[in-house]
């Protein structure tokens, strides 16, 4: 039986970090929860995701420090959100249209989880080279 809805797929649960910390603060989080990405939040209001991918290629790459670089300056501004009762296929459609591969899951004005292409690949078809790479540990030193 295929998922139907984003809360079926969805990680629940946010990590979030404040829209002034630095990258640094967001990389050591990211590393701690063993994650790929962060929800900026100012409040309670999602105002941003940030990537291990966005402090590398928007940060680092250009040479700024990230000691003193603030995570709303690099992270995706104004995300696409999805609530837990949208449908999976509308979730795949927004990644699609915005080149995305996570949504944070919003419900009430509130973060609740984040839905990731991985996360859709798991549900669809468990046995898939995406859906390996994303039960991988992010962590382990491969060959490639």
């Amino acid at each position: 039986m295929k998922a139907e809805l984003v809360k079926d797929v969805m990680t629940p649960g946010v990590v979030a970090v404040r829209p002034d910390a630095s990258l640094v603060e967001a990389a050591l989080l990211m590393r701690t929860q063993n994650i790929g990405d962060v929800v900026v939040a100012e409040g309670q209001d999602v105002i941003g995701v940030l990537t291990d991918r966005d402090i590398t290629v928007r940060a680092v790459a250009d040479g700024a420090d990230p000691m003193t670089v603030s995570v709303q300056t690099v992270c995706t501004p104004d995300p696409v959100t999805v609530t837990p009762e949208d449908r999976v296929t509308t979730a795949v459609t927004l990644m699609r249209e915005h080149a995305v591969r996570r949504l944070p899951v919003v419900e009430n004005g509130l973060p609740v989880g984040i839905v990731s292409l991985g996360d859709v690949a798991e549900a669809e078809d468990p046995a898939s080279a995406l859906a390996d790479i994303s039960r991988a540990d992010p962590d382990a030193r491969g060959g490639a």
